[in-house]
């Protein structure tokens, strides 16, 4: 696929959407990737990694290798990503510690845009495209309600299996690999081994990751490549699911301590505006949650003019 440098430099806006969006425990960088146009492309690059690139590399050379796994497109992504962890991630922990609602409103008009634009995917739908959007939407809010494991593992096989867990959380619409996370006790100790540099740890968690990442793409692509309709309301429903743990108005029921010693809420349900303890920002949250659904939208009209 011949692409311009322009072209580039939009893969990795929208890699920085998606890093954007992982670093909230809450919203899947999947879902951004699924609406952005870019879901099947990063699958079907990511998938590409095999044994078979060696026999590729020692005859044709790292050239051949690169253009096999769609080199160009997974290093704009990247780079995007990884851009946006970096700087984006203590500006949206400070917004969703000081503003929670009016952010949560924005996420969460966004994500239900969303629900419309991946459900339009479904060419034909019947009584088994139903069964699964629906046996999805409980999966996902059946995790939105468990509890978080109050212990928490730091040693090598636990923050493995974490990482194959999480990375394949992240690239499923509609689940949070960060939430994942907080579910299974990790999210501490990995964040813990990033700030303090536990090199070793931190590379473990990363294997972990990258083996998640290739066997996982593998399957959806599969899944894509032989059942999309099936596939894909599955996905619709893991979005609408996810509607409960991003809804705005939270009661905490429980807090924790997170490693800068400040505490955070452990545990919540949701509440309605009206019952909501505290400044419910009703008007301003409904207009941010409006402008989050408008800019699916329009994404949505510009990817059609520019097919």
């Amino acid at each position: 696929m011949s692409r311009s440098i322009k072209d580039y430099i939009i893969i990795s806006l929208k890699g920085m959407s998606m890093g954007a969006a992982d670093v909230v425990p809450g919203v899947s960088g999947g879902t951004i990737a699924f609406i952005s146009g870019i879901y099947e492309e990063l699958l079907n690059s990511i998938s590409s990694f095999n044994f078979g690139l060696i026999k590729v590399f020692k005859k044709e050379g790292i050239k051949a290798v690169w253009e096999k796994v769609n080199g160009n497109f997974l290093a704009a992504l990247f780079v995007g990503i990884f851009i946006s962890i970096i700087s984006l991630a203590k500006l949206i922990e400070s917004l969703l510690e000081n503003h929670p609602v009016l952010i949560w409103s924005f996420f969460f008009g966004l994500v239900l845009a969303s629900i419309i634009y991946v459900g339009k995917q479904i060419t034909k739908w019947n009584i088994g495209s139903m069964v699964l959007l629906i046996l999805g939407a409980l999966i996902a809010y059946y995790i939105t309600t468990l509890n978080p494991m109050v212990s928490e593992n730091s040693s090598p096989w636990f923050l493995f299996l974490a990482g194959m867990i999480a990375i394949c959380a992240m690239i499923l619409p509609g689940i949070s690999g960060s939430f994942i996370l907080v579910l299974l006790g990790a999210y501490k100790p990995v964040l813990n081994a990033v700030n303090n540099r536990d090199v070793t740890s931190v590379i473990i968690f990363m294997v972990g990751a990258v083996v998640g990442l290739l066997s996982f793409s593998k399957i959806l692509k599969w899944l894509f490549a032989n059942y999309k309709n099936y596939t894909l309301a599955v996905l619709t429903g893991f979005i609408i699911g996810s509607l409960n743990k991003i809804w705005p108005w939270k009661e905490t029921i429980s807090w924790r301590t997170n490693s800068k010693g400040i505490e955070v809420p452990f545990n919540q349900i949701s509440k309605s505006p009206f019952s909501f303890e505290g400044d419910a920002q009703l008007m301003f949250a409904v207009l941010l949650a409006f402008f989050g659904f408008a800019l699916i939208l329009v994404l949505e009209k510009l990817a059609v003019k520019k097919d």
